[in-house]
């Protein structure tokens, strides 16, 4: 498990050193644009990694913080015509990923859920780079 963390961590945080990249250049056109409607680009290629989206459903998948993930989706339900909704949170601990959903539900993840979310985060981190930022996610070097 401590090496499956440190990895979560290496892809969320990251060196700090090389966190230059994602700062926006000061005559770039994201320069403009709020934290909000960065996390939004960036929860538009998060909502689709988890396959194709249902017919009334929405989604999001972002990384809000360095340490916290949110996996929010809404849906209607087809029996009673009620908007529902269901919002995840993954918080990076020292002892783990803990789970945070509606309720009195906190665990922490491990097995293929564990390397199911690492995967997301690797396939986020490397989309958003590339599309959102126009940066080759490994060397931070842009790419046109």
């Amino acid at each position: 498990m401590g090496n499956i963390l440190k990895k979560a961590v290496k892809l969320i945080v990251g060196d700090t050193s090389t966190l230059s990249f994602m700062s926006v250049p000061k005559n770039h056109p994201l320069k403009k644009l709020t934290e909000r409607e960065l996390i939004q680009l960036e929860s538009e290629i998060g909502a689709q990694l988890f396959g194709e989206i249902p017919a009334g459903h929405r989604r999001e998948f972002f990384c809000l913080d360095p340490t916290t993930w949110i996996w929010h989706e809404e849906w209607k339900d087809p029996k009673t015509h009620k908007l529902s909704h269901t919002t995840t949170r993954y918080e990076i601990h020292e002892k783990g990923i803990l789970k945070v959903q509606d309720g009195p539900r906190y665990d922490f993840i491990e097995g293929a859920e564990l390397s199911n979310l690492l995967l997301a985060i690797d396939m986020y981190y490397e989309q958003v780079t590339r599309k959102i930022y126009k940066r080759d996610p490994v060397t931070g070097q842009k790419i046109a």
